[in-house]
């Protein structure tokens, strides 16, 4: 019998009505792929592990997101899809909209392996010229639960909100990326900007 997070279970009796069975899908997926999984609560999303991080799934309003925190050595397309939303698959609306149960299990699979190789995430390149800012969705779900933090990075200019998700998307690992999370909400609850150390505002 898999070991279930009653705190999952609680965030998927929360979501939308269209959410709930997707959810419930990929959660019943990464447990049938991977029976040693473990399930946790982080920046009030679910998150799966398996000697470290390997998955994570959220709901929103109107979509879903899953994806794994090695993405970038699993799912082809992953960069045009990760414009859009949180993880390698788009807006989720409906099961239709994940690849087929072995698919995903197949990727699944292959999380494991690199976790259990110690194989890293690589870089993200920095594009050669200047985007349109996007706050990844995980950023803007952590903010969502401390409102002090969420007014306060509203309130920021453009470039301090830029130095913050730059941070976050720069990270090489998925550990850095947890940390640099973690400590991110914590300035922004405080009002500070992302090199307030070093006196740059």
């Amino acid at each position: 019998m898999p070991t279930l997070d009653p705190r999952i279970d609680a965030y998927i009796a929360k979501s939308a009505e269209f959410a709930q069975p997707i959810l419930e899908h990929l959660r019943a997926v990464v447990h049938a792929a991977c029976p040693d999984v473990e399930e946790t609560m982080k920046w009030s999303f679910p998150h799966f592990q398996y000697n470290g991080m390997l998955c994570s799934m959220a709901s929103f309003k109107a979509h879903c997101a899953f994806g794994f925190w090695k993405g970038e050595l699993l799912v082809a397309e992953a960069d045009a899809n990760i414009q859009e939303a949180m993880g390698q698959f788009g807006r989720i609306t409906t099961i239709k909209d994940l690849p087929s149960k072995k698919t995903l299990e197949s990727y699944i699979k292959k999380a494991m392996k690199l976790n259990d190789d110690g194989v890293k995430a690589p870089a993200r390149a920095k594009p050669a010229t200047p985007r349109e800012l996007v706050v990844p969705e995980y950023l803007a779900a952590a903010l969502a639960q401390q409102q002090p933090a969420l007014d306060h990075f509203n309130a920021f200019s453009t470039s301090k909100k830029r130095d913050y998700v730059e941070w976050m998307e720069e990270a090489r690992t998925e550990a850095t990326r947890l940390r640099r999370l973690e400590q991110a909400v914590e300035w922004i609850a405080e009002g500070k900007a992302r090199n307030w150390k070093y006196g740059k505002c």
